[in-house]
């Protein structure tokens, strides 16, 4: 079952950021522009990856440690094109609303994520960076904060379609400024993103930076976890029975943070899932 909320900014229907943060109806978004609507992560490559699969093979840890144990320290920065919120200002409450997201999507696992400050800042480039462009490396290279365990969330309106993108902890070291998670703004709770609007993009990507894979890379490709089962990326609507990789155990994982259904459809990480996460941050944050 979907979690429930007690979020002050969670309600139905489609909203957008009013005056002052509070909600107001807008117009529904056209199909196509939800069917465009992605993760801007790509896969991590094989060779690297098997490297990192090697060294975690090594560890031989398979317990986490407790939940709510390791403190993320996590600053947001607010990039926007003017100082108004049809502009990008997405409201204090809304960013809490998001830290509040996050930390109920990972309670069940090591990871907290102390929210210790929210920059602003009007840059109109900035505002409408894309992954890997010049825009993306001089906002990080102004605004990054804190060290390898330190959450750099950047909420941006980057077009395109992008829900977000992430970096992999095992690139930390090569590119320390580049690391963090960029946010398509309208994605956070009670955004204008539908269906993507209840904050669990960011939850997804943050998955990333600590490690995890999709899990809906193809039924050859095994996303390093085994209770998820593999799925060939055909799983966007939230079917129950979805077995896209019949040869393989287990249905397809439509529940999984991980996956690439609806926000309201995701609501789990598997057991399997939160230690890798916890060796990540061991090995590399």
């Amino acid at each position: 079952m979907k979690r429930s909320s007690t979020l002050a900014l969670t309600v139905g229907g489609l909203l957008a950021w009013g005056c002052g943060g509070t909600l107001e109806p807008v117009e529904e978004p056209k199909p196509a522009e939800v069917e465009e609507a992605r993760c801007g992560t790509g896969d991590a490559d094989a060779a690297e990856l098997a490297r990192v699969e090697t060294r975690l093979a090594a560890r031989e840890v398979s317990a986490m440690r407790l939940p709510g144990t390791v403190r993320v320290p996590t600053y947001v920065h607010v990039l926007r094109s003017g100082t108004t919120t049809t502009t990008g200002n997405v409201p204090d409450s809304v960013v809490s609303a998001q830290i509040a997201v996050l930390n109920s999507a990972y309670s069940g696992t090591p990871f907290y994520f102390d929210h210790v400050a929210t920059t602003r800042t009007t840059n109109a480039t900035w505002y409408v960076m894309s992954p890997g462009s010049s825009a993306e490396r001089a906002a990080k290279t102004a605004l990054r904060r804190g060290g390898k365990e330190s959450l750099n969330l950047y909420l941006a309106n980057p077009g395109g379609g992008l829900l977000g993108w992430a970096t992999f902890p095992w690139s930390q070291a090569a590119s320390p400024v580049n690391d963090g998670v960029v946010m398509l703004n309208s994605t956070l709770p009670g955004g204008t993103a539908s269906p993507y609007n209840q904050g669990d993009s960011t939850v997804h990507e943050v998955g990333h930076w600590l490690g995890l894979n999709h899990t809906v890379q193809g039924c050859s490709v095994d996303d390093g976890v085994s209770d998820t089962p593999r799925s060939n990326g055909t799983s966007g609507a939230c079917t129950a029975g979805l077995d896209t990789c019949p040869a393989d155990p287990g249905l397809d994982p439509i529940h999984n943070y991980m996956g690439y259904t609806d926000d309201a459809c995701m609501f789990e990480f598997t057991p399997g899932q939160g230690v890798r996460m916890d060796n990540m941050a061991l090995m590399y944050r």
